[in-house]
């Protein structure tokens, strides 16, 4: 195991919060989210409490930095990120901070990872961390861990990327943690919970923060010190994806074509296909009906009330999706297949979702009515396989 992963697992235990660290947290989050900590509204508390952990950790860590040399720099967040954030564009590539200094990865302009902590190790590893304060979704948890490791191997040339889960509540006895653990450069810390460290402060403390306040450290860093080692154009990846899909589906090679390695790094996790011809929307009514809330939608209903139809696909599952663009307001639909080979409405994409919703805009029409078909029967068989 990576030398930095395992003196963080032996010392961190012994490293307890002190008031001193979880006042200084306390800098990181909004005002509005400060007052959040001790409100009545439990789920309001629970995400203010979130990203207070996340804080709490990042400070423990930035401490903890200056007592080893296996840890040469950590990642500024929060409150520390420098600069203006840059909004979501096309073409955008690489690590950039959100507007309340979270760490994220973008490719082409859309948010492809978050991460809640970064440090470089004395030789120049790159190692992540997750922090959690529920043991709820830790399924959906351990598909983004092992995404990420993809993601940032590719990124940064590295076959093993450390990795900290870092935890308030004990989770080390779940099936989906101890898997994790068993993997190369992975460990679980834990600490004292919320509510103990949540002892450690009273409501009056959180008038005592100063706005803007920032630390030095020598060994903090910004994401603009941590650039990608290898060139990384997402969008020419993505295209790369989309056509050896359409080639396995229209070849002779179908489902097995689709499931064999290939030389594309495997960190594309949705296709966009593009628009959907009129021969195509017929078709869905056809095969594929959309319902919306219950109700059926045709061709004529579809093209009254929506502008644009996207064919989407995500990866690795390859599970459809089916995006429609509202014409009386700024938002997408997000169609996902339902039990009768249709598909139903689950949620809306709005332009909060910033890149991806920029992307989606540029869609334009480009798959017929035989392709889209084949596409669609295609991912179907392999749901039914998985």
């Amino acid at each position: 195991m990576l030398q930095m992963i395992t003196w963080l697992n032996k010392t961190f235990g012994t490293f307890e919060p002190t008031r001193e660290i979880v006042m200084r947290a306390l800098r990181h989050l909004r005002p509005a989210d400060r007052k959040k900590l001790f409100s009545e509204d439990i789920p309001q508390m629970r995400t203010a409490e979130g990203r207070w952990y996340e804080a709490i950790i990042y400070e423990m860590v930035i401490d903890l930095s200056m007592q080893s040399d296996l840890i040469r720099s950590v990642v500024m967040r929060g409150a520390d990120a420098p600069g203006r954030p840059k909004r979501a564009q096309l073409g955008q590539n690489g690590l950039f901070y959100s507007n309340i200094g979270d760490i994220k990865v973008r490719g082409n302009g859309q948010d492809l990872a978050e991460v809640d902590l970064v440090l470089i190790d004395h030789a120049g590893t790159f190692a992540f961390g997750e922090i959690i304060t529920s043991p709820a979704d830790l399924k959906e948890l351990e598909e983004e861990i092992h995404y990420k490791k993809r993601l940032f191997g590719y990124l940064y040339g590295q076959p093993n990327v450390p990795f900290l889960l870092i935890s308030s509540v004990d989770i080390s006895r779940t099936a989906v943690v101890r898997r994790l653990m068993k993997e190369p450069d992975n460990v679980l810390l834990t600490t004292s919970s919320c509510e103990n460290l949540k002892s450690l402060i009273r409501p009056r403390d959180l008038r005592r923060v100063p706005a803007k306040q920032r630390i030095k450290n020598p060994k903090m860093i910004p994401i603009a010190e941590i650039a990608p080692r290898r060139p990384f154009d997402y969008k020419q990846l993505h295209d790369e994806r989309l056509q050896s899909i359409i080639a396995s589906v229209t070849g002779d090679g179908g489902i097995e074509a689709l499931r064999a390695a290939d030389e594309i790094p495997p960190i594309v996790k949705k296709v966009l296909f593009g628009g959907l011809y009129p021969s195509a929307i017929r078709m869905l009514d056809q095969h594929h009906p959309i319902r919306i809330k219950g109700k059926g939608y045709d061709p004529d209903a579809i093209a009254k009330q929506f502008s644009k139809v996207v064919l989407a696909v995500n990866l690795p599952e390859y599970k459809p999706i089916i995006y429609l663009r509202a014409r009386d307001r700024r938002e997408y639909l997000k169609m996902v297949p339902d039990r009768s080979g249709g598909f139903k409405f689950e949620s809306r994409r709005t332009p909060h979702m910033a890149g991806f919703f920029i992307w989606l805009e540029s869609t334009r029409p480009a798959i017929g009515g035989e392709i889209t078909k084949s596409l669609l029967d295609t991912f179907a068989t392999m749901q039914k396989r998985s």
